[in-house]
């Protein structure tokens, strides 16, 4: 093969498999956005709660884990991660009905025990559910926690539910910015199904609003916390660690910011 055809040929073959990485990208974006997703059955008994059952507007049912707090506290709705599971929070299930406040963990459409697939569109659908279900079982009203991708979830359900306040663990601008930042040579914007534009709905959160975050996170960078965290509106507060990242946020220090945030609400 000849010098020239050699040089004709090279751009080709590198501008096909850059086409072929974006296609692989944008046929595949869902199931990196939801690694979570499983068909697995709910379990009879799990760790902590008791099994709940949601009928969402559009027809899907989700499972979640509700502990009922006393009637004169308030209860915290969570929102996860996307590769997490509701069954995994024993540990702040239990720290908070120690105090008297109870929980319920949602289980998204398409993750395990829920019907349905994935989507923005279905995902926020779920966050208003889950506050409607746990709003006729709370009384003393609900604080919705959203961490990593729950976080998107959990501002949307604040801006269009009344939350007593918001607690946001490694939140983001916008899953749009942090796929822009893990993939700087893709066409993301004109791509990505999904963006979760919290940038464009947190300041209709007027509710009383933490934020945690680590230093360390990989996942999401602490830049896109605290730029979130400047538009927010007022009242706000935000805990950083120093030493923790994404996956070991969660420790004694955190549910303890947690807990002093919900019942500071109460006075």
């Amino acid at each position: 093969m000849s010098a020239t055809k050699l040089l004709l040929i090279l751009p080709l073959m590198a501008i096909f498999a850059y086409v072929s990485l974006v296609g692989f990208v944008y046929f595949s974006q869902r199931a990196l956005l939801y690694p979570g997703v499983s068909a697995t059955l709910a379990p009879e008994q799990s760790r902590w709660g008791e099994n709940a059952y949601i009928k969402t507007p559009d027809g899907e049912t989700l499972h979640g884990l509700y502990s009922q707090g006393d009637a004169d506290k308030p209860a915290v709705l969570l929102f996860f991660g996307n590769g997490d599971r509701v069954d995994n929070y024993d540990f702040l299930a239990q720290a908070l009905a120690a105090r008297g406040i109870g929980l319920l963990a949602i289980s998204y459409r398409g993750y395990p025990g829920s019907t349905g697939s994935p989507s923005e569109e279905g995902l926020l659908t779920d966050g208003i559910a889950a506050f409607d279900w746990l709003s006729g079982r709370s009384r003393s009203g609900i604080i919705v926690l959203g961490r990593s991708l729950g976080s998107g979830v959990a501002v949307n359900t604040a801006a269009q539910r009344p939350a007593v306040g918001v607690i946001l663990v490694s939140a983001y601008l916008s899953v749009l910015s942090v796929a822009q930042t893990h993939y700087p040579f893709y066409p993301v914007a004109l791509l990505l199904k999904d963006p979760f534009r919290s940038d464009l709905t947190i300041t209709k959160v007027k509710q009383p609003k933490l934020f945690i975050h680590g230093r360390l996170d990989g996942s999401i960078p602490l830049s896109s916390g605290e730029a979130l965290y400047r538009i927010a509106p007022e009242p706000k507060q935000k805990v950083i660690y120093d030493g923790l990242g994404h996956n070991d946020i969660w420790n004694e220090s955190t549910v303890g910011h947690v807990i002093r945030f919900v019942e500071a609400l109460r006075r």
